[in-house]
């Protein structure tokens, strides 16, 4: 509420009755209406002039941005700045917070062995690799199957989904038969499928892999630890984090169906699905989305995928 004596609202002052005083009053009134119109007329050109308004050259404008967070998976950025204001504040969009999920029986990670002997991925001369389908170190096989190329953003959910930079990201995932190098029966000889990058400044890092199969129990899906940084990523007692993407059903049934070496994922994928998978079950829906991995392309040339990994920091 405004003051009563407030400049909007001026103390009145009582009335005289006789025609004089009445007559100085109006005058007196009529002459403040005149010089208030003027003060308003050179306040507002003064104003115009500051702005940049009217005249042609030498304009300067000031402009003042806030920042609207955006509802996507993807994490889009968007920039804030204020000359009004000696802070600013920016959001890189919204963002959902993964689940941690298991990191299943064959992670290559340090943390199992098969007959006695400990499985690390991690220590493998060459695994810092963008293209995971073949194999490093002694062994020289390569993963047959459909092209990914998967971009894999990793953001801080905690602090307005924030790129996270300089983190390891160790993806590892199936063969198109459903079989896991360096464990299953046949590739226990091959490491392909598995890899670290560091994530860019965008928080970013893009692997070239193949299309997964889906074995019996399982609906389709990719395995990802993140680590505090490359160095940190020789062992499982380093993650920071463990979970796994997901893959959208009609597009994999597509592919089961379509391309050669997929046969044996087209009965697989029939009998499960995300309600009955024991991983994905228990997700939110939010949670689900965010896992399923976005992709686009075909069964013939293959896919690029993009995913949004959120994490509480």
């Amino acid at each position: 509420m405004t003051h009563p004596h407030s400049p909007e609202h001026p103390h009145q002052e009582p009335w005289h009755k006789d025609e004089g005083s009445l007559q100085d009053l109006i005058q007196s009134l009529s002459r403040r209406r005149t010089l208030a119109m003027l003060g308003t007329v050179a306040f507002g050109s003064s104003f115009t002039a500051a702005c940049g308004g009217g005249g042609g050259g030498g304009s300067t404008t000031t402009s003042v941005t806030t920042t609207s967070a955006s509802s996507s998976s993807s994490g889009s950025s968007s920039s804030s700045s204020s000359s009004a204001s000696s802070s600013s504040a920016s959001s890189s969009g919204t963002c959902t917070t993964y689940p941690s999920e298991t990191q299943g029986p064959y992670p290559g990670d340090g943390s199992n062995t098969v007959s006695g002997t400990v499985i690390n991925a991690l220590a493998l001369s060459g695994i810092n690799r963008a293209d995971i389908r073949t194999s490093v170190g002694s062994a020289s096989g390569t993963a047959p199957g459909l092209p990914v190329q998967l971009t894999i953003t990793v953001v801080n959910s905690a602090n307005g989904c924030t790129p996270l930079a300089g983190y390891a990201v160790y993806l590892w995932h199936c063969t198109r038969d459903g079989l896991y190098s360096l464990y299953s029966s046949g590739v226990t000889g091959e490491n392909y499928l598995r890899g670290v990058q560091v994530t860019n400044a965008s928080g970013q890092v893009t692997f070239t892999t193949i299309f997964p199969g889906c074995y019996s129990g399982r609906m389709p899906h990719l395995h990802v630890e993140v680590y505090p940084n490359l160095a940190a990523a020789t062992s499982y007692a380093n993650k920071l984090f463990t979970s796994q993407f997901a893959l959208d059903r009609t597009v994999c049934s597509t592919v089961y169906s379509s391309v050669t070496g997929y046969s044996a994922s087209v009965s697989n994928l029939a009998a499960i699905s995300f309600a009955t998978d024991n991983v994905f079950s228990d997700n939110s829906s939010a949670q689900l989305a965010a896992q399923t991995i976005a992709l686009s392309g075909n069964t013939t040339s293959g896919y690029t995928g993009t995913v949004t990994l959120g994490m509480s920091i």
